[in-house]
């Protein structure tokens, strides 16, 4: 699996940005997809997950009521809205594969190159 990430700026305090991650596999649902996040000195954070089949969610509690993560089998396509943006939220964000949501990298077998969303007034 394939991805071609998109959407990062730089943008300031309370603007929103929405993220986007083509896959290339036809068959989106047949994998949970996860944006992660790192900036430098830090480990890579799991922000959102969204399972394949039922689609449920999950969010990093510091992103819980201002991102949301969604996808489009028809654009095999998953997305990351994200409102109220704050510094701390400053990181390279990236989509990643695996079969199950889970808040570890490892579970992940296929990464994007990421990109970068900065948040500075």
């Amino acid at each position: 699996v394939q991805f071609v990430e998109s959407g990062g700026d730089l943008v300031q305090p309370g603007d929103s940005l929405t993220l986007s991650c083509v896959v290339s596999s036809p068959f989106l649902t047949y994998y949970s997809i996860a944006w992660f996040r790192q900036v430098p000195g830090k480990e890579r954070e799991e922000v959102s997950c969204i399972n394949r089949g039922d689609g449920r969610t999950t969010y990093t509690d510091s992103v819980k009521g201002r991102f949301t993560i969604s996808r489009d089998t028809a654009k095999n396509a998953v997305y990351l809205q994200m409102n109220s943006l704050k510094p701390e939220d400053t990181a390279v964000y990236t989509c990643a594969a695996g079969s199950l949501c889970s808040p570890y990298a490892r579970d992940f077998g296929s990464w994007g190159q990421g990109t970068q969303v900065t948040v500075s007034s």
